[in-house]
């Protein structure tokens, strides 16, 4: 069945004002570990991940986080603020009687832990972020600085920010957002990922990323048509409104200028991620002051955990072994 994972049992948990769907599997009582994902995508991005450390031995949580898939989508921009996000996965741990866990994220996961290990550092044991490093909160407002770095170049973050414009485009095709999301975001340096990122010319994100003619051969059909069946239902306008905090996540947490964390913390990504083109790698220990690893997985793109399932398996298997 498109959706399910192997293992995996779907739940529902209520916390912090919102119900959200979430995938579990492996023992209850061993150690817990929280899958976050990305944008756009589910818990589902973790099925070849959520059967492996289940086996392993862990306690395994992969919620749809709020504004996706089967867990709630509050109206208000302000619900997807950093506090909320991170506090909805305390609710997780709460909801399953633990204390703290390992928290794994991807792509706006990632930002999500590397956060919840700076704001509640008692819930975190450890921490892996995959595509996007730890990096210090900056000095300015975040869309204030990138309005004077890249000038009149288009920017697909500061696209994102007008309520609305981006979220009519992403759902007018679900099925084409979706194929170009996965399909046509490819290395630094080609066309797409460079106009995507950074081109001067019209507003507009899907048409300067040439649709593939076929999957990417990490997906199946079946996966992909779960994937557009759920962005079909829901829209793009949760995960949007994440993206739409970046100002008021920098103004609501002075408290972590300068702040780091001293657990064991892990970041991997694809060295063919474009998102590496505009990420701050070279800052991610001030942020991550404990025991820190880089791996860059060669000729790997953005959706990491689906490329590579087995090198990023071994990987945080390799991570979590080391902590027992």
């Amino acid at each position: 069945m498109a959706g399910s994972v192997d293992t995996a049992t779907e739940r529902f948990i209520d916390t912090n004002g919102v119900r959200l769907r979430v995938l579990e599997a492996g023992e209850p009582g061993a150690p817990v570990v929280l899958l976050a994902h990305g944008f756009p995508e589910l818990a589902y991005s973790w099925r070849h991940q959520i059967p492996a450390l289940a086996a392993a031995g862990y306690h395994v949580l992969a919620p749809d986080q709020r504004g996706y898939g089967g867990s709630s989508a509050p109206a208000e921009i302000e619900a997807y603020d950093i506090h909320a996000l991170t506090a909805d996965l305390v609710g997780v741990l709460d909801a399953v009687g633990a204390e703290r866990a390992v928290w794994i994220g991807h792509d706006w996961g990632a930002p999500v832990v590397w956060n919840a290990a700076l704001l509640h550092p008692h819930r975190v044991a450890a921490v892996a972020g995959l595509s996007v490093p730890p990096t210090p909160r900056p000095q300015e407002a975040p869309t204030a600085a990138w309005r004077r770095l890249f000038g009149d170049r288009f920017f697909y973050i500061l696209y994102f920010q007008q309520p609305g414009v981006a979220d009519a485009e992403l759902d007018a095709d679900p099925e084409r957002t979706m194929r170009s999301m996965f399909g046509g975001l490819t290395a630094p340096g080609d066309a797409a990922a460079a106009a995507v990122m950074l081109d001067p010319g019209p507003a507009g994100f899907l048409d300067r990323i040439p649709e593939p003619d076929a999957l990417p051969d990490w997906i199946t059909a079946d996966e992909f048509a779960y994937y557009v069946a759920e962005f079909g239902r829901t829209g793009f306008t949760g995960g949007l409104n994440w993206y739409r905090n970046f100002d008021r996540n920098w103004s609501t947490t002075p408290q972590l200028a300068d702040a780091s964390t001293d657990v064991p913390a892990l970041f991997l990504a694809g060295a063919a991620d474009p998102v590496l083109g505009f990420t701050r790698r070279d800052r991610a220990r001030e942020v991550a002051a404990g025991p820190y690893r880089e791996l860059l997985i060669e000729d790997a793109g953005h959706w990491l955990q689906q490329e590579r399932p087995d090198q990023v398996n071994a990987a945080l298997l390799e991570f979590l072994a080391e902590l027992r």
